[in-house]
């Protein structure tokens, strides 16, 4: 009898495993949802603005209901006809991180957010959830999607910006899409940003786990020219007409240097083979940010842009947390009793499952940061911007500091994961 429930289950898995491929369910085509987000800290509210269909699908073709992280949302797709979970994806925004400032206690704000599914073929229903730093649902939208409505508007087949191929992945259906998307460079500069992305390749190609899957990416550079060269600085004043109109002092943090205007990111990116964002932004002023499965935005022309550019991927391809404290914390981004689902993090509420497997016996759990564990992986408290209750598992790393050259084998065990969910 126990053998026949296994040959059973088996059965089962295999079908389930026939269902999940791609050629059953999607055409080879991008469906792009646009949507706005928009509350306070009080209450938070999910709208369809727009649905668009773009040629060709450069995300996964495997493993499609599944999340390589949780995230702090998540879109998951259905089919309508028996509820059938077909796809799903995780991500971050930057309404969730506005949502833990002060300003979020006693104003409303929007903002627009994209994701990228592929193309279904017959109606589907497609949910989108945002999650507070408790790890608990907070919004929820459910709409439908039919293939054929008329009004899902047709971008990327005419007029597409101009991009130049800078690396072709082995496998272009087994690979990581990249796109790099000029910010701040006038159509006379074009030559400049296409050094400048190829500089950031390199550097991103230096380090590991990528030095070693170099083959299994596919990078383009996205011409996308800007009326004024530069960004905006708000605080000095000065407003540039550039492509993403990006500016520095996003939540009034001098560095944090962002665009929120997702659209028009994704309508100069429309026709290109893209899923990872990296916007390059034409300035000496040292910024950036990264978000996970939305984009990273980084300056290019300060003397850390290879390390902020490569540090800000690890938040947007894998979202990785910052190990990184402060003195004071202004904000509390992980409560001490929640465990987070950042794959370097941990308050050690439930550890398994993350780095255990890389620290040696007998090793101490709190580790003390001394100079004979300098190269020890452990469980070190100081990170997600808390000196106390939050702890990283290695001393430095350069999710920690633009100073230490390599991702530490915490890091380096998470992106391999995350490469390797992608492309095998």
């Amino acid at each position: 009898m126990k053998t026949l429930f296994l040959s059973i289950l088996a059965l089962a898995s295999t079908l389930t495993a026939w269902s999940q491929r791609f050629d059953d369910e999607f055409d080879n085509r991008t469906l792009r949802i646009d949507y706005t987000f928009a509350g306070n800290v009080n209450k938070q509210d999910i709208s369809v603005a727009k649905l668009n269909v773009m040629p060709g699908w450069f995300g996964k073709r495997q493993r499609l209901a599944e999340v390589p992280v949780e995230g702090n949302g998540q879109i998951t797709v259905r089919r309508k006809k028996d509820k059938q979970v077909i796809y799903r994806n995780s991500f971050c925004t930057l309404f969730q991180e506005w949502l833990t400032y002060d300003e979020a206690k006693t104003s409303s704000k929007s903002f627009e957010n994209v994701f990228l599914v592929p193309m279904p073929k017959d109606t589907v229903e497609i949910t989108v959830d945002l999650r507070n730093n408790r790890r608990e649902v907070v919004a929820s939208l459910t709409h439908t999607v039919a293939p054929k409505d008329i009004l899902i508007r047709k971008v990327g087949q005419s007029a597409v910006t101009p991009y130049e191929v800078l690396q072709k992945a082995a496998d272009p259906n087994r690979c990581i899409h990249i796109a790099y998307v000029a910010e701040g460079y006038t159509e006379a500069e074009m030559d400049v940003f296409l050094k400048d992305a190829k500089e950031a390749t390199e550097a991103l190609f230096a380090h590991e786990p990528f030095k070693s899957t170099r083959e299994r990416f596919n990078i383009v550079a996205v011409k996308s020219p800007s009326k004024e060269s530069g960004t905006s600085e708000p605080s000095k004043g000065i407003w540039k007409n550039t492509a993403l109109h990006s500016h520095f002092d996003t939540f009034y943090s001098d560095r944090y240097l962002t665009t929120l205007n997702l659209f028009d990111l994704h309508d100069w990116l429309a026709g290109t083979p893209y899923e990872h964002i990296i916007v390059l932004v034409n300035t000496e002023k040292y910024g950036g940010g990264g978000i996970l499965n939305s984009y990273n935005l980084s300056m290019t022309h300060h003397e850390k842009f290879k390390p902020v550019v490569v540090h800000e991927f690890g938040h947007s391809f894998a979202g990785l947390g910052d190990e990184y404290a402060y003195e004071a914390e202004s904000i509390s981004m992980y409560p001490r009793d929640i465990e987070p689902w950042e794959d370097n993090l941990t308050t050690l509420v439930n550890f398994k499952g993350k780095w255990e497997n890389l620290i040696k016996k007998n090793t101490p759990i709190p580790t003390p940061a001394t100079e004979k564990n300098k190269k020890t992986v452990g469980v070190y408290e100081g990170g997600g911007y808390s000196l106390k209750g939050v702890y990283r598992g290695f001393q430095d790393c350069r999710m920690r500091t633009n100073e230490f050259p390599e991702f530490c084998p915490v890091c380096t065990q998470a992106l391999t994961r995350f490469i390797d969910f992608y492309t095998k």
